[in-house]
């Protein structure tokens, strides 16, 4: 795999993206955060050469370099999920390549149902931990020039950079919650009794995507910043049906919010 990574990674050098400081991925309906990008080269996933395609309506498909927050960052248009037919080693491939390309920290962005009943649609959140419910991106072969075998999970997302988060919020005024993301497959949407077996072991928002890419930022030592944007609601008598699209518009409604406090906390990095 470092093979890979390295092509792919010379190869993205030679188009002008060298030495970013943060890695970016954006999630389902906030891909306009690129928007705010200053100074961007860009190119589609499929010009990559190991690139999996993003087949997803709102992932755009496009890898971004440029200055957000007056740092230098790449950022990527669009995810690669399980739902999509990839393994593991495909959909967190980008995550190493960000990693080899001199990034020093990771910022992640999701749409999520929320299960905790205090949660309502549009409310940001700061993932404090999560529950994988996904294949283990690390199952298979582990080469130790990457990372280690067993890595540890206790800190998962950075303590540091979700108390800076917090308090740019709170200087932005703008409301937010913390909690704990779980992730599953996908692409169906949960039940009614999968969204209460969901809030019984402890998730407060569920998705489809991110733990794998946090798994393998904390394989290779990243610390990661995550957030999610409560785009519909898993609460018993709150429960409304849910389309791709729902989610997406959902999604954007909260965007400028999200983008403010990135810019904001790659800043003070």
């Amino acid at each position: 795999m470092l093979e890979n990574i390295l092509e792919t990674v010379e190869f993205l050098k030679n188009k002008g993206f060298a030495n970013p400081e943060a890695g970016i991925v954006l999630g389902t309906g906030l891909g306009g955060l690129v928007t705010k990008i200053e100074n961007t080269v860009e190119i589609k996933y499929k010009d990559i050469p190991n690139f999996p395609l993003s087949t997803v309506a709102g992932h755009a498909g496009k890898l971004i370099c440029g200055e957000l927050g007056g740092r230098k960052v790449v950022a990527m248009q669009g995810r690669f999920h399980y739902y999509e037919g990839y393994g593991a080693e495909q959909v967190t491939f980008p995550i190493r390549v960000m990693k080899h390309l001199g990034i020093k920290v990771l910022f992640l962005s999701n749409a999520a149902g929320g299960v905790n009943s205090s949660f309502g649609i549009g409310d940001i959140m700061f993932i404090t931990d999560h529950i994988n419910l996904l294949p283990n991106p690390l199952i298979g072969p582990n080469d130790e020039r990457i990372g280690p075998r067993f890595p540890d999970m206790s800190k998962a997302y950075d303590k540091n950079l979700i108390s800076k988060a917090e308090s740019i919020a709170d200087g932005m005024g703008i409301p937010y919650r913390k909690g704990v993301y779980l992730s599953t497959t996908g692409p169906t949407f949960e039940t009614p009794s999968e969204y209460r077996y969901f809030r019984v072991i402890g998730a407060d928002a569920v998705g489809m995507s991110t733990t794998p890419e946090v798994i393998t930022a904390r394989h290779m030592n990243l610390p990661v910043f995550a957030v999610s944007i409560i785009t519909d609601l898993g609460v018993d008598g709150k429960i409304e049906y849910t389309t791709h699209e729902s989610v997406q518009k959902a999604a954007e409604h909260s965007e400028d919010q999200m983008t403010r406090i990135i810019a904001s906390l790659l800043a003070d990095i």
